[in-house]
């Protein structure tokens, strides 16, 4: 199955969080709530550094992916 780059999820034990899901690599998960990301895969030395570099353009796609939907619900 493929998926979409990425998703949004909600959990009702998280009534205030919007998370984002990023499903390729390098996975991770985004509250927008609190910008807080957690990684959903082991790094090494050099996935670091590479990651510092993509971290802030897929964290800025993120917002802009949730932006969009929530545009879209609003129509």
């Amino acid at each position: 199955m493929e998926f979409p780059k990425y998703l949004l999820a909600d959990n009702t034990d998280y009534p205030e969080a919007i998370f984002v899901v990023h499903t390729q690599f390098p996975r991770f998960i985004i509250n927008l709530q609190d910008d807080e990301v957690e990684w959903l895969e082991d790094f090494d030395a050099h996935d670091e550094e590479e990651l510092e570099s993509e971290a802030e353009t897929l964290i800025e796609e993120a917002s802009a992916f949730y932006d969009r939907e929530v545009e879209r619900y609003q129509d």
